[in-house]
């Protein structure tokens, strides 16, 4: 069933001041206790974290919400910075960058520990081992995916007193185009767009711009890939792959093809091809990222579109939920492992926005606090009109001093009946640039189109 979602602004903010540069990568810290921390990496090659538990009164500025809600700022790459991953119980950062390098960091000090140079072109993409902190696999521009293992010999910097590493191994030009064959969107390109290290501890799987496929290496004998998924090809072209993601039970894995779908396989047999595909979404660029939800149950997609879209894993054939707020196109997204209802998504238009998914109904496989109620203050749009309408140089005025009337219960529907979603609450955090962009869209009212048992209320950040 559908229902209809407005865009408003919530009282839930987090800022990011990233002035002109968009945020290209984001994630929740993995531990229960930190899982509330979120990173986010820019094009500039600043990494920012973010308390997400924080509750801002709405007539702060946006300023004044940016201050209070990081907690952590550094420069760790004088270039773009396009992934990074936490480690070590969250004590650890990787950062992965256009000067082709790959950076341990230490969270709490800022320092730097170590530095991985191998590649020859932008580092795409990050993943560490399952279990052992000190492993992690690259992938580049450059077609080579590096296997790191930090435990081995390492030399020092003599500027950064940093430790530098280089891989235990590699594999070259993992993901070339077949001659004859047309990859869509100009030229063939061999860089890797997503590496993924599997639940099983010993095996890869990497997908790329130039072909189809996802092919699986066993880090034991990396000559030949040990499987591999068949081509998705329509009319002769090839379609590339821009993100891979892998459930928490390691059962099924997802490949965000450049098709315009999600194609969902069985680990154990992906030669068998894909065995369910989501579509709805639009994929223009290998920046938009796809991840599973915590208990595999549902999957969450960024899209060319200006929306993020979700479904749900046992139903591809129902329309997804489209969370609408963002002006440009929707790239990274993360999923809070320590909150169900938690979720994340950062765009173009230089903004991220934390959204709560509030359903009583989601099904899950372990105890998650999806049945927490929260109550959730906003303006209604007239007042979120006037508010907006006097932005000046990235400034708001000060708020009605009377906003106690805008404060409604957020409240589920009854359980024996399908769940739809009653608001899409954002509050947006922005940069005087991204303010600047065309307001009346943000609080235009947007179709939302709704699994049966979904609840959304959308936290907006804006930068």
């Amino acid at each position: 069933m559908t229902s209809e979602g407005g865009v408003g602004n919530g009282v839930l903010t987090i800022e990011c001041d990233y002035g002109s540069t968009p945020a290209l990568a984001v994630s929740f810290a993995k531990t229960s206790s930190c899982g509330h921390i979120l990173a986010v990496s820019d094009e500039e090659g600043f990494v920012s974290l973010f308390n997400t538990r924080c509750r801002l009164p709405s007539f702060l500025t946006c300023e004044q919400d940016t201050v209070n809600s990081r907690t952590e700022r550094w420069r760790a790459h004088h270039n773009a910075l396009f992934d990074l991953c936490w480690i070590r119980d969250d004590s650890w950062i990787l950062t992965a960058s256009g000067d082709q390098t790959v950076k341990l960091w230490d969270v709490e000090a800022r320092a730097g520990l170590g530095i991985m140079q191998f590649h020859t072109g932008s580092v795409k993409s990050l993943c560490p081992h399952p279990l052992q902190s000190d492993l992690f696999v690259s992938g580049s521009r450059d077609g080579s995916i590096a296997f790191w293992d930090m435990r081995s010999n390492s030399s020092s910097s003599d500027q950064t007193n940093e430790e530098c590493f280089i891989p235990v191994a590699s594999i070259m030009d993992a993901h070339i185009a077949k001659n004859g064959r047309r990859v869509q969107r100009n030229k063939a390109s061999k860089s890797i767009t997503s590496v993924l290290y599997l639940k099983d501890e010993r095996v890869i799987a990497s997908a790329g711009a130039a072909d189809s496929v996802v092919k699986f290496w066993d880090t034991r004998k990396l000559k030949a890939p040990i499987a591999q998924t068949p081509p998705q090809c329509q009319e002769g072209r090839i379609h590339g792959i821009s993100s891979l993601a892998q459930d928490s039970n390691g059962t099924f894995i997802i490949a965000s093809c450049m098709d315009n779908k999600i194609y969902l396989y069985n680990a154990l047999q992906p030669d068998k091809g894909p065995l369910k595909s989501f579509a709805g979404h639009e994929l223009d660029s290998f920046y938009i990222k796809a991840c599973f939800s915590p208990d595999g149950t549902h999957i969450l997609s960024g899209s060319s579109d200006g929306n993020a879209f979700l479904w749900q894993v046992d139903k591809p054939e129902a329309s997804p939920v489209k969370l609408s707020g963002h002006l440009r196109e929707v790239t990274a997204v993360d999923w809070c492992s320590s909150d169900f209802c938690k979720i994340v998504t950062c765009s173009d238009d230089f903004t991220v926005r934390v959204w709560n998914i509030e359903n009583s109904n989601f099904e899950s496989i372990h105890s998650t606090p999806s049945a927490i109620r929260r109550r959730i203050s906003a303006y209604p749009v007239s007042v979120s009109q006037r508010l907006f309408s006097s932005v000046d140089n990235g400034h708001l005025e000060n708020p009605p001093s009377d906003t106690s009337a805008y404060d409604p219960e957020f409240v589920s529907a009854d359980n024996d009946k399908a769940i739809t979603p009653q608001c899409l609450r954002s509050t947006e955090a922005s940069t005087p640039q991204a303010s600047k962009i065309s307001v009346s869209r943000s609080l235009s009212m947007e179709g939302l189109s709704v699994s049966p048992n979904a609840n959304i209320l959308s936290r907006v950040v804006s930068p």
